[in-house]
């Protein structure tokens, strides 16, 4: 039976996203708007920087600052003795 939700599962998700595909239109992204002026292109460094090194970076930072403020004592919590002998 597994192998048979499995094959009608994907035949759904396969004929979905066919139908999701013809029923789209296209973007016309090559046709320019009124008063569109785009600026230049970045570069694949530049990219890369500002999609992927520049949002690590924030979240390295941000994670650092939330440890290193932390005012918390208790680090790990272990069990007491006195609590376990009630």
């Amino acid at each position: 039976m597994d192998k048979k939700n499995a094959l009608r599962a994907g035949a759904l998700a396969a004929g979905t996203t066919l139908m999701m595909l013809l029923m789209s239109s296209p973007a016309l992204a090559l046709t320019r708007d009124d008063g569109d002026d785009p600026g230049p292109g970045l570069s694949a460094i530049e990219t890369l920087g500002l999609y992927v090194i520049l949002p690590l970076a924030l979240f390295v930072v941000i994670a650092g600052l939330v440890m290193v403020l932390d005012k918390s004592k208790n680090r790990v919590t272990k069990p007491s003795a006195a609590k376990s002998k009630a």
